[in-house]
């Protein structure tokens, strides 16, 4: 593992579970009144923090539940379990409960970080909410190096304001890394 992997891990190692649920909470509160979507945020976020740990994020979820609010966590709890899948949700899977349950799922059901987002794709609805959820969870389990290079090299992405300039994936973690004060090469020189 090099360098740079290890201090993301330890970075991300450092916060209390509770403390990172709370900010995740209050993430979600700027954008979104109902609670259910601050629990669901707080749950992905912890999910998302114990695998960058090296963990199993799905080994996280008995504790995460535990945090969880009282009025929600039986819901939660419920789309969450090992025997939940996406045929027995109850509304669209745009909504938080679905789209997290699905996440999870795909997650649990499959090996790798294309297939998990291809499953959660598969699914239909919300396609775009869902696989983001799914990629985030992947992505923190499996790493930047299980993302298909065929799925971001080809990244373009319009800058309002900024005339005809688009970036492409590797432009985009640059401007990332420079916003996080690192240089592109990694040695903390903004």
């Amino acid at each position: 593992m090099g360098a740079r992997r290890r201090r993301l891990r330890l970075t991300a190692c450092i916060p209390e579970p509770r403390r990172t649920m709370d900010a995740a909470r209050r993430i979600a509160a700027l954008t979104h009144g109902d609670r259910a979507a601050w629990e669901g945020t707080a749950v992905l976020h912890e999910l998302v923090r114990v695998a960058l740990c090296g963990a199993d994020p799905l080994t996280a979820l008995p504790s995460a539940l535990a945090a969880v609010h009282p009025e929600h966590r039986e819901r939660y709890g419920r789309v969450l379990a090992p025997d939940w899948h996406p045929g027995l949700a109850t509304e669209f899977n745009g909504a938080v409960w679905p789209c997290l349950g699905s996440a999870v799922w795909a997650l649990r059901t499959t090996t790798g970080f294309a297939d998990a987002v291809r499953a959660a794709v598969d699914l239909g609805g919300d396609t775009d909410t869902v696989a983001a959820v799914t990629g985030a969870l992947a992505g923190a389990r499996y790493g930047r190096g299980e993302v298909p290079e065929r799925w971001t090299a080809l990244l373009h992405v319009p800058l309002p304001g900024f005339g005809d300039r688009v970036l492409d994936a590797a432009d985009l973690r640059e401007l990332a890394q420079r916003l996080a004060g690192r240089s592109p090469a990694g040695d903390g020189r903004g």
